[in-house]
């Protein structure tokens, strides 16, 4: 075979191995955008005002309030929707976080309390909730509207979930703040860690996305993985790590959707708003 055959043939080899790549990149991108387009609605921005109070004994304590965005997935027509629990009452995460820099006698305490919830949608309607379950050992919170949407709401349906494998690729769904419109996202991260106990969660990933607490990931096949979470852990003399500068008590996992299906059942109805009762007639008298 002549010099310059055999130079063409290599070629064309380095050609086909060059755009393998570049083909799996295009696939994950057409798989991503297909999740992105049927779920993004999914997706809302929560937004509450939080007052926070937090003390040292012995040195005082403050306060403040803000209005905060963060993001909840409706899992419920009827606007049902979960966020993380840590997002918006942070309170025994930063405790947690505070745990081991700090002496029994000057315990650092910090208290949250939320009012003013509101479901934001991309209409800019603005949907007044109420957080009506807590569940603090999954750092899940969920909201209700007060009252019922005028038309269903787009939801996950939890019940046809995926599973994950360590190096798993899954595709991340947000709202962003603000400043960028809080427009739509999608993000790709990969699972790094399985963890199988005390039960099954899975540790995403430490690049830096845009997915933040609450936003859904979903598995290549389009089916939902779980929600993005905060683990947080007790430990005596935890604090940060010493050359890593990360709370040893604290992880972000996504929860997977068969636990927060478990705990979107026991999730009541909103309070209804107080109506006004109107004065009674007095009883005639004989």
């Amino acid at each position: 075979m002549h010099r310059s055959s055999i130079l063409a043939v290599i070629s064309f080899i380095s050609l086909l191995a060059s755009s393998a790549p570049l083909c799996r990149a295009d696939e994950l991108a057409d798989k991503g955008r297909e999740i992105f387009k049927k779920n993004q609605r999914a997706v809302v921005t929560v937004q509450v005002v939080v007052k926070m109070k937090f003390s040292v004994p012995g040195m005082g304590g403050q306060a403040n309030e803000s209005k905060q965005d963060v993001t909840g997935t409706v899992v419920d027509t009827s606007g049902l929707t979960v966020l993380a629990l840590s997002s918006c009452e942070p309170g025994d995460m930063i405790q947690n976080m505070m745990a081991g820099l700090s002496d029994e006698e000057t315990k650092f305490k910090m208290e949250t309390e939320l009012s003013d919830v509101k479901l934001l949608l991309d209409d800019g309607t603005e949907l007044p909730a109420d957080i009506v379950l807590r569940d603090k050992d999954l750092d899940l919170a969920f909201v209700r509207p007060v009252t019922k949407p005028a038309s269903p709401m787009t939801a996950l349906d939890l019940s046809k979930a995926s599973t994950a494998q360590v190096l798993d690729q899954v595709i991340t769904l947000n709202r962003l703040g603000k400043a960028a419109g809080r427009a739509y996202a999608a993000s790709v991260e990969r699972i790094s860690a399985v963890v199988q106990k005390p039960r099954l969660f899975y540790i995403p990933g430490s690049e830096m996305t845009s997915t933040a607490l609450g936003s859904p990931a979903f598995s290549l096949d389009g089916n939902v993985l779980g929600v993005f979470v905060m683990r947080s852990v007790s430990q005596k003399g935890g604090g940060m790590g010493m050359f890593n500068f990360r709370p040893q008590g604290l992880t972000t996992i996504i929860l997977p959707a068969a636990d927060i299906l478990k705990a979107a059942k026991q999730a009541p109805e909103a309070k209804a708003e107080e109506k006004k009762e109107e004065p009674k007639a007095p009883k005639e008298t004989k």
